[in-house]
């Protein structure tokens, strides 16, 4: 294609060392960008042998290939498309529900109960009596696990029934995705969802170039490309030729990596290696790309999305798990009371035989015998300390929480007519104890809507007059032709300008954004479509477009605008294209009157750096970033410079030498670039708003006020990401922000000596936050990692090394670091912890150090990254944690946080899917924590307590009688009573406590968020709170029996009888009116069904005990029915009431006069800790040092551009070329998107290969300048070897070419680096501040007095002050 074998050769493949352990790996070039950040694997690693084979078009070739599944079984290889997320099936619910629901040791305790109930000879209560509420309770729960998975089968029935189109014979046919397998060859129109991971066999764009969005995998919203192979994009060009093709892809196993793949294709005997860049994966979206073609590699759960979507765990509350241990230590208590009450049976019946001795026949089994069977006979009496009808109750308060999420109206959002959902019920009292939040941020925090906001040009600041949209209901654009009409910026004064023509620095303000830029255009029904790979772009381009300056069209070397109604062509001499290490894009042209001129725009800190001079507008434009900074805006600084012709003709070779290099190609088009981009003449700034959420910053606010600390996850850029940072006020200017330098350091010493506590007391009264990236993580989740331990290391080889000390930002921080540890002070190692292995001590100490700051935000994290950070948080902190996000890269953070919740966003429904609770804004989740979470937190735990203090105070009796009935474990109450105290006679006071109790109102619970604080610390169920409850219902217990036990008594001596049944009458009224009083007591919220629900426990006692007493029951089966009008014969006595008012008076006022007490003491000692605070406060010394170098202007720079367009626009590769129909191109696969037709024809006017209509102008004049305008490049011009393109370009043109890996040894052709031009390339400072220099200072000093401001409103200019209000980012 134009290159030597020589250097085809040499870039087949390079072998890169990837770190100490000597091993590489296979580095392809390709169309990645130099930004494609890929982390070397260690190819030991059983998912990279390159096993894994595709052969295209042929399913049998897959179907013979079998591996070992459970024991003897084998499975298919190759797996189907069709993916299965839900949890059961048919035949493995019963089974799998039962085995997930006895997990729990209350269902294993009951279990354990009814079989010693069955025995008769131990029995002393029915079997049935227990056994018919646990079948309840299990098929309660298991029909909530299954309504739940129902929806997952539902949602993968959609997701496997969508459509797709695939090969059949030699035309494409409609199928579903479950249809797919591996080897297939499927057709993708524009902006439909890839089905798998597909190799891109060609395209119907040029160069079979792909773009794709990939939102809903990393979270990114700028486009990327995908390129196909140069031998498959000319081959391949009809569906009967890809009928033929019969390629074989050797490459990778699956894995979970979502940016890294390996492989070749071998195809008529020849080889040719693959890698991410030739892949789209599952999940993107195809955008501006008519039709694509690919083969599937991998398929359903092999694909690196599925990978990374991790399994479904079974989630448990921490007070569920408290309940299991709580069970155990109940029923150990139980065995040792049994085993005491045993004890005393043997001692009295040895007493009783040697007295009745003619009762033997009576007992005619030994004492050991008996003493067995006495002992599981207690068992069984005390079981009912474990109450079922607890767990039963529950369940419903559980279910009733639940549907007041989803009935909450303000929770309801009402464009998308979108409610707030409880997807689970069993969690609802987790939402009251989070500690910290896991959130993505593109559509989760933002809208991913970018909006011009605002601009400064030549120090003059514009903002739009048209706040409210009042003006743009009447088109202030109306003047041109080619505007859009959705632009909602509209300046007046500025328009005056751009339309009066006067002011040089507004035409070229507004010139450089139609000119600087990679966005391509297209039009349809005679409008101009801009298709950019960014939203920033996009905006910037269409704010121009608005204002009278209008991209047209380009060519390869030109670039055509309609500046204010006249047409003018501009000749594009080289195009420097942006990354993340330069910053700046840059645009070289030459314009129609011969002129040439540079325009540069980028961030602020790399801009004002190559300024002519710096004087008073300079000066006033770095006031205006600093303002645009505390409105959270995105800003790009613009400049540009005349650029003389000799000047040009002198660093044109320089260039062209650069472009041709092997090696260190990167660096030297670095060099060449920047010497360009020196002495410019600033022209001013943009202000891009990247639209929050309704209502997130405050939510966040009102989060951290409830000692909730959130965490950003996200795929974006680290600039992008602290920008939303502080547009969502998790960020502050006052907030120290530390880095993988930063971290790494305090990592390495944070064993090394004392001073730990000291030190971490310190950073807690300091605002830090720390920024870390996807290669940190890699390197610190070390031991969670399922897959063999990754050597790191930076496979960007294009990119210059880095030289710290070379730049004056960056040599201050040794000192910073030094200065940070006499502040904060060395730490202490833990000897309880010196077992652990040096990952495990890493990772405690990362988790410990963060959770001293105020915010985290990790960028260019994976999907199963972000699923190890949620990990390894719950690993050492023991805490709630609860994950929020919108896309499919986000559902395995989702499944592996405590609390999983998914916004119905526009990425798709996988994360709502498999959310436990769904809602449709971010500010929603401040009312569902600080509201239903707090609430339903309070009444579980109220419940539980006053649960387990009215089954003590009932119950704990049995033990007291025991030691008056000759241990015979005979039970003291009716069995009617027993049987229905927790079912019905205590039961509606507690419902109502779990479902409609309330401490404070919603209101009041938003206002005072530290009041969820209590939940985070255990306050309201916890171990004290148990033995709290049982102490206090043993004393009612006690009281109600030995008082009652005393009077009848003395009642006895004067003449009145109590018999047995009296006597349990009386204990039974009292113990059911004491907890009855106490309910009163506890529960705050009062109304009418609470009353109610008192009345009716109350007389249901009445009337059943009515039923079970009366003589028609008796009859019916005395045994059954025993207690023949013992109420009503125990209550006619006047002294049996004024007994049971004793009781009830003795268990409530004694108590009543504890709380008031120990209220009174708890008001008084908040005022002693603040007091005590205060001092400490005093005490406590600053930590200046530990601030980000020196105290400046942040640079609020955040561009989503990618590079490498600038790259495919002057190769021509991204251009529409000419049909050749003497090349084969006569019937081409890609003319039509109708996959029926076998062949198409050529004369179809929209195909792929003529020329696209480029503008609507642009018919008119196609050679308005020079030959350079419109000629156009063979096919082979870009340099593409046979096995792979972007190789190496040897035509002679301006553009820049593919970059390749660059080797550490030093070639003739390669320029040398300075060591000093370029600070920012070679050092890497701060990117979060830019700290000001002594010579911009004195600049400052001599020449600038006020910044230049110009009014929105005003038409004149004004010399004001820089506006300090902050800019609102909730949506109006």
């Amino acid at each position: 294609m134009g290159d030597t074998p020589a250097a085809q050769k040499a870039l087949r493949r390079r072998m890169i060392p990837t770190g100490r352990s000597g091993k590489y790996r296979v580095r392809f070039g390709g169309p990645t960008s130099m930004e494609d950040v890929q982390l070397g694997e260690d190819l030991e690693d059983k998912d990279t042998e390159f096993t894994w084979e595709v052969k295209a078009n042929d399913r049998a070739y897959h179907k013979q290939f079998k591996k070992k599944g459970f024991l003897c079984w084998r499975r298919k290889k190759y797996k189907s498309n069709a993916i299965h997320t839900a949890k059961y099936n048919f035949f493995s619910f019963l089974p799998l529900n039962l085995y997930e629901q006895f997990h729990r040791v209350s269902n294993l305790y009951f279990l354990f109960i009814i079989i010693l109930q069955s025995i008769p000879e131990i029995s002393t209560l029915p079997w049935f009596t227990l056994f018919a509420p646990l079948v309840c309770l299990l098929m309660i729960r298991a029909a909530r696990d299954l309504v739940d998975d129902i929806g997952r089968h539902r949602s993968d029935k959609i997701i496997n029934n969508r459509p797709c189109q695939i090969l059949r014979g030699k035309s494409f046919l409609r199928k579903k995705w479950k249809n797919l397998c591996v080897g297939d060859v499927v057709c993708l129109s524009k902006d439909s969802i890839v089905p798998a991971d597909l190799l891109l066999l060609a395209s119907t764009e040029p160069s079979s170039l792909c773009y794709v969005e990939t939102a809903d995998i990393d979270g990114e919203t700028n486009l990327k490309f995908r390129q196909a192979l140069t031998v498959t994009h000319h081959e391949l060009t009809s569906p009967k030729k890809m009928a033929s093709f019969q390629g074989i892809v050797t490459c990778e196993e699956p894995n979970s990596r979502m940016h890294h793949f390996v492989g070749s294709l071998e195809w008529n005997s020849r080889k040719y290696p693959l890698d991410i860049g030739n892949l789209l994966l599952r999940g993107c979206k195809i955008r501006n790309t008519d039709a694509c073609y690919g083969l599937v590699i991998y398929a359903g759960l092999d694909t690196k999305i599925m990978k990374n979507c991790g399994k479904i765990h079974l989630k448990r509350t921490k007070l569920d798990l408290m309940m299991n241990r709580l069970v155990i230590l109940i029923f150990m208590s139980l065995v040792i009371a049994s085993m005491l009450l045993t004890l005393g049976f043997i001692f009295m019946v040895k007493e009783f035989k040697a007295k009745h001795y003619y009762m033997s026949p009576i007992h005619g089994r030994s004492v050991a015998m008996e003493s067995f069977f006495i002992f599981w006979g207690f068992l069984i009496l005390l079981s009912v300390m474990v109450p079922m009808a607890m767990f039963i109750i529950a369940e419903f308060i559980y279910l009733g929480n639940s549907i007041f999420i989803n009935w909450d109206l303000s929770m309801y959002y009402e464009p998308t007519d979108m409610p707030a959902k409880a997807r689970s019920t069993s969690l609802n009292d987790h939402l009251g104890q989070v500690q910290y939040i896991f959130s993505d941020k593109t559509g989760t925090l933002t809208q991913n809507i970018m909006t011009f906001k605002k601009c400064c040009i030549n120090g003059c600041i514009y903002d739009s007059d048209d706040e409210h949209g009042t003006l743009r209901k009447r088109n202030p654009y109306a003047w041109n032709p080619h505007a859009d009409g959705k632009l909602q910026f509209y300046n007046k004064e500025l328009e005056s300008l751009v339309r009066g023509r006067q002011d040089r620095p507004v035409q070229e303000f507004w010139r450089l954004l139609a000119i600087c830029h990679t966005v391509m255009v297209q039009e349809k029904d005679n409008q101009l479509l801009y298709q950019a790979a960014s939203p920033d772009e996009e905006a910037l381009v269409t704010a121009a477009r608005n204002f009278g300056y209008v991209f047209l069209s380009r060519t390869q070397d030109t670039i055509t605008l309609v500046e204010l109604g006249e047409e003018r062509v501009y000749q594009v001499l080289a195009m420097m294209d942006f990354n993340s290490v330069r910053k700046r894009m840059s645009v070289l042209v030459r314009n129609p009157e011969g002129s040439i001129c540079l325009y540069t725009k980028g961030a602020d800190t790399v801009i004002l750096e190559r300024l002519h001079r710096k004087g008073i507008m300079e000066a006033t434009t770095e006031e205006v970033l600093a303002a645009f900074a505390e409105q959270t805006l995105r800003t790009l600084c613009l400049a540009y410079k005349d650029v003389a012709e000799d000047a040009y003709k002198e660093w044109e070779p320089e260039h062209q030498e650069a472009s041709l290099l092997l090696q260190n190609r990167a660096q030297a088009l670095h060099q060449v670039y920047n010497k360009m981009e020196q002495n410019l003449q600033l022209l001013g700034a943009t202000a891009i708003e990247d639209k929050l959420q309704d209502g997130v910053p405050e939510t966040i606010k009102c989060l951290k006020k409830g000692n909730i600390k959130m965490w950003v996850l996200t795929g974006d850029k680290p600039e992008t990401a602290v920008n939303i940072g502080f547009a969502c006020k998790l960020l502050s200017e006052n907030m120290r922000i530390l880095e993988d330098k930063d971290i790494n350091h305090l990592l390495e010493n944070y064993w090394d000596e004392n001073g730990h506590q000291r030190a971490f007391k310190m950073m807690a009264h300091h605002n830090t936050a720390l920024v870390i990236n996807g290669e940190f993580l890699d390197q610190l989740l070390l031991s969670l990692r399922k897959e063999p331990r990754a050597l790191v290391q930076n496979a960007v080889v294009d990119e210059a090394p880095q030289e710290p000390a070379v730049s004056v930002l960056d040599f201050l921080q040794p000192r910073r670091i030094s200065q940070m540890w006499r502040n904060l002070g060395p730490f202490q190692s833990v000897a309880s912890k010196s077992c652990e292995s040096p990952e495990a001590r890493r990772e405690r100490a990362f988790v410990d150090l963060a959770s001293k700051c105020q915010a985290v935000i990790c960028c260019r994290v994976t999907p199963k990254q972000k699923a190890l950070v949620v990990a390894l948080v719950k690993k050492y902190q023991q805490v709630v944690t609860l994950a929020i996000g919108d896309g499919a890269n986000d559902v395995n953070m989702i499944k592996t946080a405590d609390i999983g919740i998914g916004l119905a966003g526009q990425e798709g429904m996988q994360a709502v899917q498999n959310s436990d609770y769904v809602l449709a804004q971010f500010c929603y989740l401040q009312r569902l924590l600080l509201v239903h979470g707090r609430w339903s937190y309070m009444r579980v735990c109220k419940f539980l307590r006053y649960f387990f203090y009215k089954t003590v105070a009932s119950m704990m009796t049995q033990i007291w009688f025991s030691m008056f009935n000759g241990f015979s474990a005979q039970p003291l109450y009716e069995g009617w009573f027993l049987a229905l105290f927790n079912l019905l006679y205590s039961t509606l006071p507690v419902l109502y406590i779990g479902l409609f109790e309330q401490d404070v109102t919603a209101e009041k619970s938003l206002k005072m968020p530290e009041l969820y604080m209590a939940g985070q610390r255990d306050e309201l169920f916890n171990y004290s709170i148990f033995m709290q409850a049982i102490a206090h219902g043993t004393v009612t217990s006690l009281i109600n029996f030995f008082v009652t036990t005393l009077v009848s008594y003395d009642m006895s001596n004067t003449g009145v009888s109590k018999d047995y049944q009296s006597f349990g009458v009386l204990v039974a009224i009292s113990g059911l009116l004491s907890v009855t009083l106490e309910v009163m007591l506890v529960v705050k919220y009062w109304t009418l069904l609470f009353v109610g629900s008192i009345v009716l426990s109350l007389s249901s006692y009445v009337i059943m005990t009515s039923l079970t007493q009366s003589l028609w029951m008796y009859k019916t089966s005395p045994k059954t029915f025993p207690f023949l009008f013992a109420d009503y014969n125990t209550l006619r006595e006047p002294s049996s009431l004024l007994l049971i008012a004793l009781n009830v008076a003795l268990n409530t006022l004694p108590l009543l006069a504890l709380r008031m007490i120990h209220r009174t003491v708890l008001k008084q000692r908040p005022k002693e800790e603040e007091e005590f605070r205060s001092e400490e406060a005093v005490e406590e010394p600053a930590m200046r040092h530990l601030r980000r170098g020196i105290p400046a202007r942040r640079s609020s720079y955040a561009f989503s551009h990618r590079e490498g367009y600038a790259n495919l626009i002057t190769q021509g590769t991204i251009l529409r070329r000419p049909t050749h129909t003497d090349d084969g191109y006569g019937d081409t696969a890609y003319e039509s998107p109708n996959p029926s037709e076998e062949d198409v024809p050529s004369q179809n006017k929209d195909s792929a290969f003529n020329p696209r209509k480029i503008s609507i102008l642009a018919k008119k004049r196609r050679q308005h300048f020079g030959k350079g305008s419109q000629e156009e490049v063979p096919p082979n011009i870009s340099s593409q070897t046979g096995e792979k393109q972007a190789a190496v370009y040897t035509d002679n043109q301006s553009s820049v070419p593919k970059k390749l890996p660059t080797t550490t040894s030093a070639t003739s052709g390669q320029i040398p680096l300075s060591s000093s031009e370029d600070q920012v390339f070679y050092s890497a400072p701060s990117q979060y501040t830019l700290a000001s220099q002594p010579e911009r200072l004195d600049v400052r000093a001599s020449s600038w007095k006020a910044p230049l401001w110009r009014d929105s409103a005003s038409s004149r200019r004004s010399q004001l002050e820089v506006p300090t209000e902050h800019h609102s980012h909730t949506s109006s």
